[in-house]
């Protein structure tokens, strides 16, 4: 069992995961760090947390296991703040959706003791943020990312695979840039067509919402993520976004082709490729 945990900020991730150790009994404390003392105590107040703190270094006394959970943005502050705190056998992780800069940030920031943190990333998540929206069964059987540092010990990241596992998670191991790659095609780009789509209804028709559809409800859903973090997600891994909407692009042109070409043929083979890939995904 983990003597101590603590999660900096108790959010959707945060709150989720501290809601799963809760449940399966695998923290004897469950620590929350935040800067906002009123989320804190509502998180205790609903049991999501044991323990709370604006101070870090009450946060990180004694904790075998600290897990940042805020937008990648704020990461580089997070790290020298916690830097003084840090000690031998501490691990320090993470859930943010892009890794080769943060990783590269850790070991510039922690310099020598940069092997106490191991990136990682539950492909988990919904499109509402808060504790309030927290789930202790997020992770069941999602996918979690841990993209090892070289430096990192067996024994740290074994550590790490065994919490995530704890809380029903099926991790895999990649490389940070194998992992921003991935991601960067597909789930950031999803987000990406969802938030300017939403935005290039309201720019031609403000009204055009009264009439959308359930697919457009659907497809629309992730545009309601939260601004903050998908604002630090483009910055950190824009080279790959940027490929992926260019290469997107390339294919709406070829759709606009076949649409303006009236090519049938094209089409159908179009619609009926993406819809077999599809229900394979899906069961």
């Amino acid at each position: 069992m983990i003597k101590k945990i603590t999660i900096i900020g108790v959010g959707l991730i945060g709150g989720s995961l501290a809601k799963a150790l809760k449940n399966n009994n695998l923290a004897e404390v469950v620590f929350g760090f935040g800067r906002d003392i009123s989320r804190l105590q509502e998180a205790q107040k609903n049991n999501i947390i044991d323990q709370y703190s604006t101070d870090i270094s009450e946060a990180l006394d004694g904790a075998n296991i600290v897990v940042i959970a805020t937008p990648v943005g704020t990461f580089e502050s997070i790290f020298r703040e916690l830097k003084p705190y840090i000690t031998e056998g501490m691990i320090i992780t993470d859930v943010g959706s892009t890794k080769t800069g943060i990783a590269k940030t850790a070991r510039e920031i922690f310099v020598e003791m940069a092997n106490c943190f191991v990136p990682a990333h539950p492909i988990a998540g919904k499109e509402k943020s808060g504790f309030e929206s927290s789930d202790a069964e997020l992770f069941l059987n999602k996918k979690v990312i841990i993209t090892p540092l070289e430096i990192n010990t067996d024994k740290t990241i074994n550590s790490l695979k065994k919490m995530w596992e704890d809380v029903g998670a099926d991790v895999d191991f990649m490389s940070a840039e194998s992992h921003d790659e991935l991601l960067g095609m597909t789930s950031h780009l999803p987000h990406m067509l969802a938030f300017s789509l939403v935005n290039y209804l309201i720019t031609q028709n403000p009204s055009a919402s009264i009439y959308a559809a359930g697919g457009f409800k659907d497809f629309s859903r992730i545009a309601s993520g939260d601004a903050v973090m998908w604002r630090d997600i483009c910055l950190n891994n824009r080279v790959q976004i940027i490929a992926h909407i260019k290469n997107y692009q390339e294919t709406l042109s070829s759709l606009v082709d076949a649409i303006d070409n009236q090519d049938k043929d094209k089409l159908e083979s179009f619609f009926r490729d993406a819809k077999t890939t599809r229900d394979s995904w899906v069961g």
